[in-house]
């Protein structure tokens, strides 16, 4: 959705005047030792629910964690190169996308195209799309997938999910810690990661948070469609599970989570709802209090009219709105695997000082409304899977989770620690009204993030009935193999042109940027897209009869130029878009890619090729059509 020049100019000045209010001040967090942490997260973070390690059987754990090491190990996770702010940038994170066969997932315009999981009670096309060890490290993800859709619909408001002796002697302990003290600490170890940073193209540098707050307001909408011009969130699908982009700069001194940081605390906040009050401090292993759904957001949606007034807040629904119901079926996960090591330029957490991020803040997108998203957290030592539990002289920062309100200064952050196994849910409305960052460990990490993909026009099965529905106005003569347009209202022949434009742009051009490379391990999506690609060079032809039509001088008038106008505006649209992707297919950051992996510019090549008519020069093409409107 394109943004309209008032709605960007009214984002702009709601964030000056947050960044006004912010100055230079860090905005408080709470740990797990800090006094008031339950509270803060009962009251404003009650979608967060932690399932801790050891609450997950040994052998799901074994199964899952040689299926992630099995995908790295095969070179299945690689590096995303999507679109931000008109440019391509990779993403620090390798990532892979498994799930239900024939579904994608679309972040930041970039489409991914899912590994089929191999489950024993679906029926996969082609069995034998991989081999064996791939196969069976999709099945044990599948597994773990199936074991969330139970846990989580199984979850009601005020559950305790099950935890273990340590966790509970870790809370007791946590009870007795010193608040600032601890808190100080748990900054000294939030080290080691890479942040996926944006520079701002509008030189904004009214402070040095300027940049971050532009990026969040133009790509931190993931799973937040069919927003109102003017809202805090963008109103497009602009942002990506675990960062969105990689151009990395060097890491700034990251502040001290300590005195600085509970000096720091701004104006106008007022601890009495968290800190400060009677309530008992938690530690780590108080978590096996999860919350429920009750109150989630509910002081931040106060704090937030405070700062906005009368102003919309969040993301608006879809309309009509698709809202997570029933029991939960989560249809993709996208992996993700990165090593603090190999980043040679780390980024600060530049609002509370949480330390180093791997991935910047972010909601989760192209979700259905209300649908939870679950996360399995596996650190490891090396690509052979020795934990860094325990190893070492010195003790290893783990990785942690932040969270904060969306756009809100006021309400203290959240900063959750993750060992080895954890598992964490967002639910309700968390991912909406709310935005995450993974703060980097000092090991490698995978992550496997189930979600329910809001997929109505995401899977092969739409797009197949796309392509069918569009060809039905195309005849074929069956004795000479001649072909006729059935119809030509201008709304018939627009809507066969938009679905043209998606089949080539939302499929194909997706596929062979990105898609394509994944062949080399699975080819359960090579068929399908061969057969796309016959559906739209009949699409062309369907074009070419459509232009015939109307250059023929003795259609009637006013029909005619309907027509004209319709096959005007779908040709501008094609043209502009064609020269995007030929872009970016030639960009120089592409040409960095191994061949294996590199964009290819097709299916849009034709001269050489002996079954393609030969192409359309679009812009001839349009300069035509403009004349015969202006002559009309």
């Amino acid at each position: 959705m394109k943004r309209s020049g008032d709605s960007e100019g009214e984002k702009r000045r709601k964030r000056r005047r947050l960044l006004q209010e912010l100055g230079d001040q860090k905005i408080p967090f709470l740990g797990p030792s800090d006094r008031g942490y339950q509270q803060l997260w009962d009251s404003s973070y009650s979608g967060l629910v932690l399932r801790r390690s050891c609450s997950l059987s040994a052998e799901l754990h074994g199964r899952v964690q040689a299926a992630l090491l099995t995908l790295r190990r095969k070179g299945c996770l690689l590096r995303d190169l999507v679109r931000v702010r008109d440019r391509d940038v990779f993403t620090a994170v390798s990532r892979a996308l498994l799930g239900e066969p024939g579904h994608t997932y679309r972040y930041l315009d970039t489409r991914l195209f899912a590994i089929p999981w191999h489950s024993e009670d679906a029926e996969v096309k082609g069995q034998n799309c991989c081999d064996p060890d791939l196969r069976a490290a999709c099945k044990a993800l599948w597994e773990l997938n199936t074991f969330f859709c139970s846990d989580v619909s199984q979850l009601k408001e005020g559950d305790r999910l099950t935890q273990c002796a340590k966790g509970e002697a870790e809370a007791r302990q946590g009870e007795e810690g010193d608040t600032e003290s601890k808190h100080s600490e748990d900054s000294k170890n939030s080290e080691g990661g890479d942040s996926e940073s944006r520079q701002s193209e509008e030189g904004d540098t009214e402070s040095k948070h300027s940049e971050e707050w532009e990026i969040e307001s133009k790509h931190s909408e993931e799973g937040c469609s069919g927003s109102r011009p003017g809202e805090w969130e963008s109103e497009s699908k602009h942002s990506s599970e675990e960062g969105e982009s990689s151009q990395l700069r060097a890491g700034e001194p990251g502040a001290a989570a300590g005195p600085e940081h509970s000096e720091g605390k701004l104006r106008g906040w007022a601890p009495k709802a968290v800190a400060g009050t009677e309530t008992e401090p938690v530690g780590l292993g108080a978590q096996d209090k999860p919350v429920g759904p009750g109150a989630q957001g509910k002081p931040a949606a106060q704090i937030k009219h405070q700062i906005e007034g009368k102003e919309e807040q969040g993301c608006s629904q879809p309309s009509p709105p698709q809202v997570c119901t029933g029991p939960v079926k989560f249809n993709v996960t996208l992996l993700n695997y990165m090593d603090p090591a190999a980043m040679s330029q780390l980024k600060e957490e530049p609002y509370y000082g949480m330390g180093k991020m791997a991935v910047g803040w972010h909601h989760d997108e192209n979700l259905i409304s209300h649908s939870p998203v679950a996360v399995y957290s596996y650190s490891c030592q090396d690509d052979k899977g020795e934990s860094s539990e325990g190893g070492g002289s010195g003790e290893k920062a783990c990785w942690r989770i932040g969270l904060k309100v969306a756009w809100d200064i006021h309400t203290p952050g959240l900063m959750l620690p993750l060992e080895s196994g954890d598992c964490y849910y967002m639910r309700d409305d968390l991912n909406s009204t709310h935005q995450h960052c993974v703060l980097a460990g000092d090991t490698a990490r995978f992550s496997s993030t189930h979600r329910v993909a809001e997929c109505s026009s995401g899977t092969l099965t739409y797009i197949q009935s796309q392509c069918q529905e569009a060809l039905s106005n195309l005849h074929t003569d069956p004795e000479t193999g001649s072909h006729s347009l059935l119809a030509l209202l201008p709304t018939t022949l627009r809507h066969c042109e938009e679905i043209h434009n998606e089949v080539e742009f939302e499929w194909l051009r997706q596929y062979w940027f990105q898609g394509q490379r994944y062949a080399r391990f699975c080819s359960w999506w090579t068929r399908p897209m061969e057969q796309l690609e016959k559906d739209w060079r009949l699409m062309e032809t369907m074009t070419k009869l459509f232009l015939a039509t109307v250059e023929e001088e003795d259609q009637a008038g006013e029909g005619r130029r309907d027509m004209a106008e319709t096959l005007l505006s779908a040709l501008t649209d094609r043209h502009q878009q064609r020269q995007t992707w030929r872009d970016r297919c030639h960009s120089s950051l592409a040409q960095t890619l191994p061949p294996e992996e590199a964009p290819v510019d097709r299916p849009f090549w034709g001269v050489d090729d002996p079954s393609m008519p030969l192409p359309f020069d679009l812009a001839d093409i349009i300069s035509r059509v403009e004349s015969l409107l202006w002559r009309m």
